[in-house]
Parts: C-alpha cells; structure tokens; sequence
C-alpha cells in the first residue's frame, strides 16, 4: 500500500511539473554500438487551446532552410533546427573574402539572431545528422564539439536541406592536394594560402623556378565560381600585392581550367565571349577543353578532350570549383527509401521526398522529378472529356487548361517556343485542319502533346533556387491546414478531388558574373544582357538588398567602401 501511494505520488509530481520531468528524462537506448540520448526536443509542446504543436525537424542552415525558417509564420510548429554551423553564410560573396574585398563576418550571420524574430518556437542544436530513419520518424544526430555525445529527435515533419559536397570525380589527389571554394572556412583557407605563397617565394634563398611554381595559381572550373574567384584573384594580385611583393610579380600565373569548349556555359553566348575576350586581355591563361586527371602536392596532370595530349602545370595553390555531389547522409536515406539508383535525391512538384508521406527537401540536396504529361495523358483525356463521349471538344478541353499548364509547366514552355498563345492552337497544328477543329479523339489528343515533354529541364544549384524553394514550402506550411480543407491545386488526373498546393514554381530573376576590373556580366529575365561598369553597380546594389540582416548589408557596405579607399586587406589571418 505504502509502494502505491509512493508510486501516485511520484507520478502526480511530474505531471503537475513537466518541466521536472523533461529534466530528469535521461533515457539511453543502444543505437550502432554506442549510446544514443533522447533530446529534450523530444517533449511535446502545445499550443495556447491545448492543441499538441506538430514538430518539424530542418537540416541544415544554407540558403533553402534559413529561407524556410524565415517565412514560416503558423506558430502551430515546434520547429528545431540541426546544422554543423550556428549561421547562414552569403555564398555568392565567398569569392570576395578569398582575396580580402570582403571579410568573412561580414557575410555571416547566426542563425539565432534570424529566427529569434520569428513568431514560431524554432530551436537550434549544433549538431550533424548521420541518418535518416523514414519509418520510426526520427533523425540520429552528432555533436560537432563531441563525436561521442549522440542523440535522436522525432519529427512529424522533416525538411531536409543539407546542401551538398564538392564533386571531385574521383580524380587522384584533389582531396589531398586541392581547395575548395564552398564554405566560408575555405575561403579562409585560400586567403591564407594566397599570402603564403607569396611570402615564401619572397624568400631569398628560393630558385626562380620555384618561384615560378609558387605563385603558380590554378583554377579548376570554368562555372560562375570559378570564373569569379579567378577574376578576383586577378585584380587582388594586379591592384595589391604588385606593390606589396615588387620583387616577385614577374612570376605570377593565374591558370583558368575548363574541360568543355567554353566557360560559363550556363549564361549567354555574348557573356561567354566577353569573359573569355577578357581573361585573355588580363593574362589569365584560359585552357579549355582540358580535364584534370590528376594533381599531385606540385603537380596537375590534364587530358585535352580532342587530341588527348597530356601535359602538367606546376602550381602553388589549386583551387576545386567543378560541380556538387551529394551527401553521404543523404546517399544512405535515398537507399532506404528505393531511389538508390539516382544522384540526387527525387522530390515531387510539392518538394516532397517521393516515396514518403512528410519529408521534404529542396536545395542542393534534391532535384524536382517533373512529372511527364504522356505518364497521365490518358487520365488527363478521361477527366476533360466529362461527357464520355470519347471525344474531346474545344469547350471541353478548355475547362482543364489551366489545371494542365498549372501541373505540367513544360507544357506553356514547348508553347512559348513554338510561339502558341493557347493549347487549343496546338491541337489545331496537330490536326492540320486550320479553325475548323472542333473536337479530337484520345489518339489525336496524344500526337497533340507527344513532344510537351522535351522542355522538362532540372532546375540549376542555385542560390536563387534554393532560397525560393524554401520561400515556397514555409508558406505551404503556414497555410496547411486551411489547404486540408479547401485545396488551392490543380486537378488530381488519375484520383478525385485537388492537390492542396499548387506545384513550386521557379521564377528566374537573372543572374551575375563579376568579371574583375570593375565589369559584372548580368543576364536578367526578358534575354536581356548588360556588361560592364553599369552591370557592377547594379550586382553590388542587389546583392546589399540581398543580405539577411540589416547588419550584414552595412557592413558588407562598409568592407566594399573601405576597399575602395584603402586597398584590400593582405594580412595573414
């Protein structure tokens, strides 16, 4: 009896005190060999009505997260966050803090100060995720400070925006031998290794050659990384350290490898000529064509692709900027959830995972997997021809338009190409018959769309991309419930009833390439392309617009106004 009264007792304590009870919770289970404890973000939380808050797990503090966690509004979320860095870093300005125009703090900011405005309980662990476990719905995490002190976290949602890793191809001896241009650490790094080489060959007991290969300085990508950090690094060496280092500037190098015809593919054909023009005005030694097949600690080994003649580039410092793989982490979920086969991990038009019913991703990390309109052509037929007559007239069809072009995009870009204003003057080419279509059967309605899906493109890595897609799913989540109740989305061809969201939609807001000298590239929507001094003031006004806080945008400012009147900044830390 006296157990009993003990035992209610102790159970009255902690439900009277449950933050007693989360304190003492210290549950310890067995998971890989090695102690696993529960997080407090374990315990359940709940609204002001009494209403159990859903918990959203985000991975990651990149571009797509911190983008997801700034909008999110609902505060029916309990929100915690797990990355291995404790701020948000402006990438787009790394190039910059290679050479010293910009400083590291000043395109950094913590990720508490973003969310602490938020209206949402969003928490934050500096911690790093090493598995995924789809069916219990829990995340197993690593201290960053202790790789022993391990824990787990429940979700009811999972947002996975982890980014991803430099791609290095395989290639012998980039990891051991090259840096990388991804973090704000690797910046530092090359900032450091910039100054270095440039003191050591200043040594007076280094030979000429050596001095030759110190100051040797290599770029492997021709994208929009490597193009500006060889653009910045040329106006650091040629305006700086010129006068710093007179003795040595003689043999200075800079080396620019692409193993395509040209650099910066992805922009237009007279931005391309006009970099390339450029690089050989500056000196920059321009070799495309070549493919890095290996690097040695003195030596890079190229291929020519069309004659496959090799040759070697003594260097001093080799900077990695090809393109991006995926995470191991993320590698290990995507076997456990069937896409082992891919990548990338596959997402919806909704950025869910597919294959699973509440884990999103978006970023780096994941890819659309647009759904082709020949998967459902018949179901689309079916749903639009309302009287099943077999045929389908202009009236008809025209009912279903907008959930057609809303679902599958491709559809309004292979118009847009074909100078279409409508799907009904598709149906009209494929016929042949002029205005005088009235109604197609299913064959014809087929041929009409056979080519749709040749415009399915996988959208770029992209900060822009990842910062609208995160933009994009906090206000899916922000409005879930009055979705639940009346969905917003297009027409659901193969079941009943709507999609709750419409799909994500990317729209393309231009894009720069800062080129040295003062001239910036810009290609902004409408195929409207701007290059020279006009185009860089025009990057440094949205690119301040762009920081996530008011303190980052004036110092930013501050970091470029400085350099203007003082030069950059060449010491060694």
């Amino acid at each position: 009896m006296r157990s009993s009264n003990l035992y209610e007792r102790f159970s009255r304590t902690f439900r009277e005190h449950p933050s007693l009870s989360r304190s003492f919770l210290a549950v310890f289970v067995l998971s890989g060999g090695g102690l696993v404890a529960y997080s407090v973000a374990n315990s359940a939380k709940y609204d002001d009505v009494g209403n159990q808050k859903k918990k959203v797990v985000v991975l990651g503090t990149g571009w797509a997260g911190t983008s997801f966690l700034r909008n999110l509004k609902n505060p029916m979320y309990d929100v915690q966050v797990i990355s291995p860095r404790n701020y948000f870093a402006f990438t787009p300005l790394l190039p910059s803090v290679t050479v010293g125009t910009v400083e590291a703090r000043s395109v950094v900011e913590p990720i508490r100060n973003i969310v602490k405005k938020n209206k949402v309980n969003i928490n934050f662990c500096e911690a790093e995720c090493f598995k995924i476990d789809e069916k219990n719905k829990k995340v197993y995490c690593r201290s960053t400070k202790d790789e022993k002190e391990e824990f787990l976290v429940d979700y009811d949602y999972l947002v996975v925006a982890m980014g991803a890793r430099v791609n290095t191809f395989n290639t012998p001896g980039v990891e051991e031998n090259c840096l990388y241009l991804k973090e704000v650490e690797d910046a530092q790094k090359i900032r450091r290794k910039v100054i270095d080489c440039f003191e050591k060959a200043s040594l007076p007991n280094v030979s000429d050659d050596e001095r030759k290969r110190m100051l040797q300085f290599v770029v492997v990508g021709g994208g929009p990384t490597g193009v500006e950090f060889a653009a910045e690094l040329h106006d650091f060496v040629s305006e700086d350290l010129v006068e710093l280092y007179p003795s040595v500037k003689n043999f200075v190098k800079i080396s620019l490898l692409e193993a395509t015809d040209h650099i910066l593919n992805m922009f237009d054909k007279r931005i391309t000529s006009f970099a390339e023009e450029k690089f050989y005005r500056d000196g920059i030694d321009l070799k495309t064509g070549s493919m890095v097949v290996k690097v040695s600690d003195k030596e890079i080994s190229t291929k020519e692709i069309k004659t496959g003649k090799m040759s070697t580039i003594p260097y001093g410092m080799a900077v990695w900027s090809t393109g991006i793989a995926t995470r191991p982490v993320v590698l290990d979920f995507m076997k456990e959830i069937g896409q082992a086969n891919r990548r990338v991990l596959a997402t919806d038009e909704w950025l869910r995972v597919e294959g699973t019913n509440n884990i999103y991703a978006l970023g780096d990390c994941a890819t659309i997997n647009q759904r082709r309109v020949m998967e459902d052509i018949s179901s689309i037929f079916e749903k639009a021809d309302k009287d099943q007559s077999g045929t389908l007239t202009v009236k008809e069809f025209q009912e279903t338009v907008d959930d057609i072009c809303d679902r599958y995009p491709q559809v309004q870009l292979y118009l847009k190409n074909k100078n279409m204003s409508s799907l009904v003057d598709l149906l009209k080419e494929s016929k042949g018959d002029g205005d005088a279509v009235k109604e197609v059967n299913v064959d014809e309605f087929k041929s009409a769309l056979s080519q749709v899906d040749s415009q399915v493109k996988n959208l770029p890595a992209t900060a822009q991309v990842a910062a609208q897609q995160g933009s994009y799913l906090a206000d899916c989540f922000n409005r879930m419930d009055k979705c639940e109740k009346r969905p917003e989305g297009p027409i659901r061809f193969r079941e009943s009833g709507r999609h709750r969201f419409r799909p994500f939609r990317y729209k393309h807001l231009g894009q720069f390439a800062p080129l040295g000298g003062e001239q910036t590239a810009a290609q902004l929507p409408g195929d409207w392309v701007s290059i020279g001094h006009s185009s860089q003031w025009l990057w440094y006004s949205v690119y301040a617009s762009k920081q996530v806080s008011w303190r980052t945008r004036s110092l930013v400012v501050s970091d470029w106004m400085r350099r203007f009147i003082f030069g950059r900044d060449s010491s060694q830390i």
